[in-house]
């Protein structure tokens, strides 16, 4: 019989609960996930309660309430506030989303907030997004061309412009690509939603004449072809967008190249 353990200091234990607010009806309790290097050992789960009525109507409101009023040790990342900038990502009742997207009232009963899944903790919600990063920066994200630079533009149709909508809006916060199991599994290797959509983006790009080089550089069982289509990054991506359907493009076109040659 297999014997599966899990990992020294890994399982999530109860942690303190905090005071509730006095003279109020309107209190929302969130659970949040607490991790410090400096202390070491298991990760906990701290009660915070809020007023909503005393609070703003979004997630991240209520962080910056409990960091603001009640326990200036939260550690969380954010930054625009607006749904643009990814940077407050979390896994919030069992989602990958923005904070400050997510409102409080759709959420019924405790508000359970873990930073994104199976990535290194550097601190509470804080995760190491440093490979994440690199593989984005691996695809070489920016417009490559062997043609003299014109005097004004690089000039694009209607048409070819709009074949990059559903493509460009990607805000890099991870969602997708921390709620898909190949790249939990494969993430040394596996380039991932967030990537690959960014890959794409720059192989159809009408102006960018690095096409077949770049399809070269992803043509790689474990880069492009770990995506199994399981779907979840559709399903987690803030801005609406796509990851699975780009990457499945990729594929098609390298299909299409290998009967062509």
């Amino acid at each position: 019989m297999v014997e599966l353990t899990l990992p020294r200091n890994s399982k999530v234990k109860e942690g303190k609960q905090w005071p509730m607010p006095k003279n109020t009806q309107n209190i929302r309790q969130l659970k949040v996930y607490r991790w410090s290097p400096e202390k070491g050992g298991n990760p906990s789960l701290d009660s915070y309660y809020i007023d909503v009525q005393d609070c703003g109507p979004m997630v991240l409101d209520a962080l910056m309430k409990i960091k603001n009023d009640i326990d200036t040790t939260l550690t969380f990342r954010r930054s625009c506030r607006e749904g643009v900038c990814g940077s407050c990502a979390m896994n919030i009742d069992g989602v990958n989303k923005l904070a400050c997207t997510t409102a409080i009232e759709d959420i019924k009963g405790s508000i359970n907030i873990y930073p994104l899944p199976h990535q290194k903790v550097i601190k509470d919600l804080v995760p190491d997004l440093k490979n994440f990063f690199d593989q984005h920066k691996s695809i070489q994200p920016w417009l490559q061309t062997n043609t003299k630079e014109p005097d004004e533009e690089w000039l694009q149709s209607k048409e070819d412009r709009e074949s990059l909508d559903g493509l460009y809006e990607c805000i890099m916060c991870a969602c997708c690509s921390t709620s898909c199991p190949s790249y939990w599994w494969n993430s040394d290797k596996y380039l991932g939603p967030a990537a690959l959509l960014q890959a794409y983006r720059w192989v159809i790009d009408s102006r960018d004449e690095e096409r077949q080089e770049r399809l070269n550089k992803l043509e790689d069982p474990f880069k492009l072809y770990r995506c199994h289509t399981i779907m979840n990054c559709a399903k987690a991506c803030p801005k609406g967008l796509n990851p699975a359907k780009a990457i499945a493009s990729i594929k098609k076109m390298l299909v299409e190249r290998a009967i062509a040659n």
